[in-house]
């Protein structure tokens, strides 16, 4: 089994059932699933709010119903008084979109502040509380001097494949062969 991207790669053949299955069993598509139940329930009770507390405090000022909101196009516009249904002229129903983008706003202020601030304080507060020794230390430019110096020396030396990668945690001189073998 390789790892790739988070989630096992099985490198033999699993066979229909077998890729849909561990397509099912990675964590993002079962989290998106719960996603999408949840954000289902969610927009009916976001409907709810804006058709019973928004659009009458709207329509205070007109209308309850926005859908009543339009503009003609054309010279005349006409209606049915019975079905409301328009019988002459383009009418454009900027209340319903208005209505629609008060539903959008209202779910995107309640998600955001009812669920991404509180997760991303509760994020900022782990983040603090973890140790400062797990960040990887800086290197400094002693040990990144000492680093190339070695490399030098072992490239002068002809073992240029032994000291490359490799970081050098002393300070002094490395000690080299005096001897010369030719």
């Amino acid at each position: 089994m390789s790892r790739e991207r988070g989630f096992a790669v099985s490198e033999e053949k699993t066979g229909l059932f077998g890729g849909f299955k561990e397509f099912l069993m990675r964590g993002n598509v079962l989290d998106l699933a719960v996603a999408v139940v949840i954000g289902a329930a969610f927009t009916n009770i976001v409907n709810s709010v804006v058709k019973g507390v928004i659009n009458p405090i709207v329509g205070a000022f007109g209308s309850q119903n926005l859908d009543h909101y339009t503009a003609c196009l054309s010279d005349t516009c006409t209606k049915d008084a019975v079905t409301n249904e328009v019988t002459e002229g383009i009418y454009i129903l900027w209340g319903s979109v208005l209505s629609s983008a008060l539903t959008f706003l209202i779910t995107a202020a309640v998600v955001y502040f009812l669920m991404i601030l509180p997760m991303n304080r509760i994020k900022a507060r782990q983040a603090a509380k973890a140790p400062l020794a797990a960040t990887p230390a800086e290197v400094t430019e002693i040990e990144l001097l000492a680093e190339i110096r070695d490399a030098l020396i072992a490239q002068r030396n002809g073992s240029h494949d032994a000291v490359v990668g490799q970081r050098s945690n002393s300070s002094g001189p490395v000690p080299t062969s005096t001897s010369t073998e030719k």
